[in-house]
């Protein structure tokens, strides 16, 4: 029985992980030009940490519109 399990694991982690590698890290530059994206849509990165996440998806969803 732990045998299955273990093939079930490594089976459902395989295509996760190939997908994984084959993205492309991100440059310095690539980063601080989401960064400046963000800070555009209303992101301020030195507010207050208490309503980090609403404020970060908030600027994505207006960059990716």
């Amino acid at each position: 029985m732990k045998l299955a399990t273990i093939v079930v694991a490594a089976a459902l982690a395989i295509p996760a992980v190939s997908s994984f590698a084959q993205s492309q890290p991100l440059t310095r530059a690539q980063v601080k030009a989401e960064l400046v994206q963000l800070e555009r849509a209303g992101y301020n990165p030195s507010m207050d940490r208490v309503t980090y996440p609403a404020e970060i998806q908030a600027a994505e969803a207006k960059v990716a519109a």
